[in-house]
């Protein structure tokens, strides 16, 4: 079970949001962390190589983690929208094959992304 990081109030409010208001509460924490990448990198421009680097590695790592808890949330409301379901299915049907012909070639126990599976 991944670790929580909307109290279980906010999670169940962002669910029942349509799909449209969902995909702008999925653009919310994007739109606020991609200045913060430009602002790193203007840092780093500057002179100051490790703190530009270190705001960099924390952007992204919010960035990554906000976005895949509130997607997850979302998906169910974004499969409404024809245009996302009509992109979302070949896209996953695409990583399917990918990550079966890598497991073919490289064997081993399935651990880490090879158990990366979507239910849709």
């Amino acid at each position: 079970m991944p670790i929580s990081i909307f109290p279980n109030g906010t999670r169940k409010a962002i669910a029942r949001l349509p799909p449209y208001p969902s995909l702008l509460v999925l653009a919310v924490p994007l739109a606020i962390v991609e200045p913060l990448k430009l602002a790193a990198v203007f840092v780093g421009g500057a002179g100051h190589v490790i703190t530009g680097a270190l705001v960099m590695v924390c952007a992204y790592t919010v960035s990554l983690v906000v976005t895949e808890r509130l997607f997850a949330i979302v998906k169910p409301k974004l499969l409404e929208l024809p245009w996302f379901a009509a992109i979302w299915r070949p896209f996953v049907a695409i990583r399917g094959r990918v990550v079966r012909r890598l497991h073919g070639l490289f064997g081993g126990r399935r651990t880490g992304l090879w158990l990366w599976e979507d239910g849709q």
